[in-house]
């Protein structure tokens, strides 16, 4: 009998580090490590079985320190971050979220800003944590490694394929396996709200395309269609701009609010929000995100991907089984 592939770790860390004198987090503690893919020794995951993966960081910002952890893939191929660059006496945490692709070996780490203006606090709280797991395993039937290193049109940095160099399909599927469907995407630029008046909500659109399984996102568009009904995971991370109050909704359908975040701080000082929740979706329902498009109100994102968005299908109802194995 042949069983499905586990991997899947959680770890925190109970002591503050100063930037400079670390770099890549370790951790002290490990709550879980099925298939001992992670090594709190060196805070890195090494992945054995390719496919899908969904990781989650949250990091406490030291008194008078910034804030800047960056979830990195296979050496300097950031793929998201935690970032807070107000220098007050208070602490707070950050946190951040992504779904991305892997093959055998690759490797998967937080790194922390070296200058000793940045430093990440944590005490036997903990404040700080660190956990990922396999969503989807890659199969004969089912070869998917996305290129989740995307670098912006005309500007091809190291490590950084441009876009379009896809590898692998996520969407071949063989006849007999469970429904898949995944996406997470980011953002590399801000989106400013202009308008003064009532117009029609837009979502909010991505240019970073991490994982699509299903192909059931369409970043152009911003909006995650469903196609096997059942209970969808959704999460997801906006930066607030300097200046401006942020308020991002989590929509479905043509816009029933189910979740969002918010700040009206209009300082200089740049940070992040973050929500997640579990829905039930029926076959044809969208989800997507909208910020408000009012003057006064913006999202922040930059190279270092602030803003994210992922979802994926935690059980299907039985209607998608009876299809997908009739």
């Amino acid at each position: 009998m042949i069983t499905s592939p586990h991997s899947a770790f959680s770890a925190t860390r109970s002591r503050s580090a100063l930037g400079g004198t670390q770099r890549t987090l370790t951790f002290d503690r490990l709550l879980i490590n099925i298939g001992d893919d992670f090594n709190p020794d060196t805070g890195r995951f090494r992945c054995r079985f390719p496919g899908a993966y969904y990781f989650s960081f949250t990091v406490g910002k030291f008194p008078e320190k910034m804030l800047s952890v960056m979830l990195v893939k296979n050496g300097l191929e950031v793929q998201a971050m935690a970032y807070d660059g107000y220098r007050n006496q208070g602490r707070k945490v950050h946190s951040q979220s992504v779904m991305i692709s892997l093959k055998l070996m690759d490797t998967v780490y937080l790194l922390l800003q070296e200058s000793p203006n940045y430093a990440i606090y944590s005490n036997v709280g903990p404040y700080i944590t660190f956990s990922g797991y396999l969503v989807y395993p890659e199969s004969t039937s089912s070869l998917g490694y996305v290129n989740n290193h995307l670098s912006p049109p005309g500007l091809h940095l190291p490590g950084c394929p441009p876009p379009g160099d896809h590898q692998y399909n996520w969407r071949r599927r063989g006849a007999h396996e469970e429904p898949r469907s995944a996406f997470s995407v980011a953002r590399t630029t801000s989106a400013l709200g202009k308008s003064k008046g009532r117009r029609e909500r837009e979502a909010l659109t991505f240019d970073v395309e991490y994982v699509n399984i299903g192909g059931h996102f369409n970043k152009t568009s911003g909006r995650f269609t469903c196609h096997f009904p059942g209970a969808y995971y959704f999460a997801f991370t906006v930066g607030k701009h300097p200046r401006r109050a942020v308020s991002v909704k989590l929509m479905t359908g043509r816009g029933e609010v189910k979740a969002m975040v918010f700040d009206e701080d209009r300082s200089l000082r740049r940070e992040m929000q973050s929500q997640s929740l579990l829905l039930p979706l029926r076959r044809g329902e969208t989800v997507w995100l909208y910020s408000q498009q009012e003057e006064g109100y913006a999202i922040y994102s930059n190279q270092g991907r602030f803003t994210t968005f992922s979802g994926f299908l935690v059980y299907p109802d039985s209607e998608s089984l009876d299809r997908n194995f009739s």
